[in-house]
């Protein structure tokens, strides 16, 4: 894979942040989540509902699929590196199920996961690759299906967070940091950031040395989380829809 769309060594300067071309992805993000809001009413049945839903799962998987394809292409898939225990990941395989199921308790942590964890993505990106490289491409489609994903099933099937959705995604959070931990100790890899800091800008540069930024993620998860919950307190959870899931 010696192409420049695909080639595993960067040529000229490596992405930027808040470059032309990442704030052109970032409007491109606000315009498909309000086409979603807008259209929210005309997606909650029938075929209109399954295409939307299992064209954000084709998109998920793809992109993961392609993502692991090139890694084996270039000859750069290592344990360290490609194995789906970032955040992002986990939430892009949960999002896929959760859309595929239409499952509540899914959603509960998913909600959480994927937009704090892909909205932080989409603003900061770890990544190195500039427009218009395969990882590029494949970066903010991935984070930006997660976002819709969920968005969706805010949106359109109607489901809502609870306080207790919040507390098993913090939970289950620090369930998937420990087993990034050990992950990291055998591979030498920094899954979940847990290893080390990310070497792009981003909010953890603000939350002190390692491993004391670990703690303070804990309080930065806890207050984003909080956020996401807000625009839900006092309403009512979806249950389970009853349609069916074909």
């Amino acid at each position: 894979m010696n192409t420049p769309f695909l080639q595993a060594i960067i040529e000229g300067q490596p992405f930027r942040l808040f470059s032309l071309s990442h704030i052109c992805v970032l409007l491109l993000l606000l315009l498909a989540i309000a086409l979603l809001y807008l259209f929210r009413n005309d997606l909650r049945s029938g075929r209109a509902n399954r295409v939307c839903r299992y064209g954000l799962v084709t998109l998920l998987l793809a992109t993961e699929i392609a993502y692991q394809l090139w890694h084996l292409g270039v000859g750069t898939w290592t344990l360290s590196e490609a194995l789906p225990l970032q955040l992002c990941s986990v939430s892009l395989l949960l999002s896929s199920v959760m859309l595929v199921s239409r499952s509540y308790r899914l959603f509960e942590v998913t909600y959480f996961w994927g937009i704090g964890g892909a909205g932080q993505a989409m603003l900061t990106p770890e990544l190195f690759y500039p427009f218009p490289h395969f990882r590029f491409f494949h970066f903010f489609l991935a984070h930006g299906a997660i976002i819709l994903a969920c968005l969706h099933m805010v949106w359109v099937e109607g489901y809502r967070p609870t306080p207790r959705s919040m507390g098993k995604a913090i939970l289950w959070l620090n369930a998937l940091l420990l087993v990034a931990f050990l992950v990291n100790l055998e591979t030498g890899g920094n899954y979940l950031f847990a290893a080390r800091k990310p070497e792009n800008p981003s909010l953890i540069d603000y939350l002190g040395p390692y491993p004391w930024y670990l703690l303070s993620l804990e309080g930065v998860a806890f207050l984003l989380f909080y956020m996401l919950y807000l625009p839900f307190r006092g309403k009512q959870k979806a249950t389970a829809p009853s349609v069916d899931l074909a």
